[in-house]
Formats: C-alpha cells, sequence, structure tokens
C-alpha cells in the first residue's frame, strides 16, 4: 500500500537537529573527559563525518563562551583569547577529521581550564564575603575602631 503524501513533507523521516546534536555529544565528551578519558578518545574517533566534528565543537564552543561569562575579567579576556585562537585551529583543519579532533580535543582542556579557573574565583569571592562578615561584625560589636584613617602625631 503506498504512503499518502501531503503538501509540502516529503514522507521521509528526518534526521535530528544536527545542532542540538552537537551540544549532546559535547555534554558526553565533557562527562568523560573527566572521568574515563579513553571513552572520550572512542567518541572523537568514532566520529568520521566533518560535519559531525564541527557540530560537537560548536557545542562546546557554546559551552566555553557560557562559562566564561562568569570568570572575573581578566580571566574572561584571556578566555576570549584563547578561544579566538581555538577558531584558528578549527579553521586550519576545516576539512581534516584528525585535525578536528585535536581542535575538540584542546577545546575540552579549554572547558576544563574555564571551570578550574571558576571555581578558585567562586573560592576567593568567597573568602572575601567571611571577612567583610567578619570584619563588619566586629565594628558593629565596637571591638575594632571604626575608621582605619591614619592619625597624626
Amino acid at each position: 500500500m503506498p504512503r499518502l503524501s501531503r503538501p509540502g513533507h516529503s514522507g521521509r523521516v528526518s534526521s535530528p537537529d544536527p545542532a542540538a546534536e552537537g551540544r549532546r555529544r559535547a555534554d558526553e565528551y565533557l562527562t568523560l573527559l573527566g572521568t574515563d578519558d579513553d571513552a572520550a578518545g572512542a567518541l572523537l574517533a568514532g566520529l568520521s563525518d566533518v560535519r559531525d566534528l564541527v557540530f560537537l565543537g560548536a557545542g562546546l564552543t557554546a559551552i566555553a563562551r557560557a562559562e566564561a561569562r562568569f570568570l572575573p575579567p581578566a580571566q574572561r579576556a584571556q578566555a576570549n583569547t584563547r578561544q579566538e585562537r581555538l577558531g584558528i585551529v578549527r579553521d586550519a583543519n576545516r576539512a581534516n577529521p584528525e585535525g578536528l579532533r585535536t581542535w575538540l580535543r584542546q577545546a575540552g582542556e579549554e572547558i576544563a581550564l574555564i571551570r578550574s579557573q571558576r571555581a578558585i574565583a567562586d573560592r576567593v569571592h568567597a573568602a572575601d564575603q567571611e571577612r567583610t562578615a567578619t570584619r563588619a561584625a566586629a565594628e558593629a560589636s565596637g571591638t575594632v575602631a571604626a575608621s582605619s584613617a591614619a592619625t597624626s602625631t
């Protein structure tokens, strides 16, 4: 029995959204990168189509840029520069799957670096908040002079 076709529909099953698939693979790659480097390498090796590699890279780039937004200004600027350099690596290997895999490994390492920098920045910020709260409490109780202005003799 022939399939009935509707106007504007080919009747074929469409493939999944390549951008969504790239984001999914990026998340999977990052999860594996921290826990099972061999499996992360196998994931990259299993992708032979340049298009699939590029969409995975786009997912990694989106993650890196989003996470870098929460870094302190100087670190954010450095992360942006590293992203530009990663773009040069990607462009130089546009049609070379092995070169694109190198780019993807570097992009994964960049995200790990951003995450470690953010963790450090968060700890420093928390320590600063704690010192400020301690000082404010001491000043409020009168155990520390409220003014730190120098006195003249």
